[in-house]
Formats: C-alpha cells, sequence, structure tokens
C-alpha cells in the first residue's frame, strides 16, 4: 500500500523539473544540476529519459493531459457559452497559478535554444484551446439563439490571447502578478463583447 502513494523515480523526476523552472526562473537547466535535485546520478537520469528535450515532453503531456481532462467535464457540467468559456479560462489561470514553472512552460521562454519539437508542442497545446473556445462560440448560436459578436475565430483568438498574456506577466513579474489577479471584475466587460442576443421579430 506504501509503494502505491510513493512516486515513481519518472514522476520524481518530473517534479523536481518543474520545481527548478519555477526557483530557478531564467536560469537554464542542466542535466548536472537536476540529478543533483533528484539526489541521483545523471545516469540514473538518463535511465528515465533518453533526454532533456523528453523531460519536457513528459511535463507538457502532464499539462495537456491535466487541463483537457477537466475542461471535458466543464463541457459536460455546463451547457451555455458564456459560463463555459470563464470557467475553462479560469481553470488555465489557476493552473498556472498553482504551478509557476510550469507556467514558465507555456510562456515558451525556458524552451529557448531547445529542440523546435518542444515549442511547436506548447502551440499545439494552444491551439487546442483556441479550438475549442471557437466551438463553444459557434455553439451558442444553435444551442442558445444567440449571435456572434464578432466572428468565432476571433472571439476565441481574444480569449486565448488573455490567457497567454496573462502567464507571460506572470512570468515575467517573477510570479508576483498573478494570472487570476483582477479576473472577476474584468470577464463580464470581456464577455460582453461576445454574444449579443438574437433580434426579436418584429
Amino acid at each position: 500500500m506504501t509503494q502505491e502513494k510513493t512516486p515513481s523515480r519518472r514522476d520524481q523526476i518530473l517534479q523536481a523539473l518543474a520545481m527548478m523552472l519555477e526557483e530557478d526562473s531564467g536560469k537554464r537547466i542542466t542535466i548536472a544540476a537536476l540529478a543533483r535535485q533528484v539526489g541521483v546520478s545523471e545516469a540514473a537520469l538518463y535511465r528515465h529519459f533518453p533526454s532533456k528535450a523528453r523531460m519536457y515532453e513528459g511535463l507538457i503531456s502532464f499539462i495537456e493531459e491535466t487541463l483537457f481532462e477537466r475542461i471535458t467535464r466543464i463541457l459536460d457540467e455546463q451547457q451555455e457559452a458564456l459560463p463555459r468559456c470563464h470557467q475553462i479560462m479560469t481553470l488555465v489561470l489557476a493552473f498556472t497559478e498553482k504551478n509557476p514553472g510550469l507556467s514558465r512552460l507555456l510562456g515558451g521562454d525556458v524552451l529557448t535554444g531547445e529542440t523546435a519539437r518542444l515549442r511547436q508542442r506548447i502551440h499545439q497545446l494552444f491551439e487546442r484551446l483556441d479550438t475549442q473556445f471557437k466551438q463553444v462560440l459557434r455553439e451558442a448560436e444553435l444551442r442558445e439563439g444567440r449571435r456572434l459578436a464578432m466572428p468565432a475565430s476571433a472571439g476565441a483568438n481574444l480569449l486565448t490571447a488573455q490567457i497567454e498574456g496573462r502567464i507571460a506577466q506572470y512570468v515575467r513579474s517573477d510570479y508576483r502578478h498573478r494570472p487570476t489577479e483582477h479576473w472577476e471584475d474584468q470577464w463580464p466587460a470581456l464577455s460582453s463583447h461576445l454574444l449579443r442576443d438574437s433580434a426579436i421579430p418584429a
């Protein structure tokens, strides 16, 4: 029973990497430093991950699985477009706030000099979010009889850009400006520009 509660060595490595991303803001993570953090040899790290890129990919996969599993739950439980968008955005912002090291990964700065494949993975994650917002906004016309105030692609981009901007601000401020700061006050202004009620025929 106790063994099941103990993180695997692979998970320990990923947790240590996330912690170093948070604590060593602006510094390049080396395999040697990571091995010291985990308390193992560099050879032991390579037995679990063939490269540092694979470690970053492990963290990106964790982010994707965590966020999109919860987004699916939101879509199942909530049928209206604006509450869906609000809950999805709040989820992502709260997740990055609770995981500062992962926010650096999402911000992309830590991937400078790393393989292009990693930057593409982050790009695809945000594209997937953008696509989800597009779908929610388009469904509002069918389900709720609402009209889009702007094309669905433009509305989705507005929401995704909000998320990316808040993450960037969080990382740039060394985690002082929280992604959820002022969010509940700003959402009503943002959401009011997404959908309109359909005109009632005379």
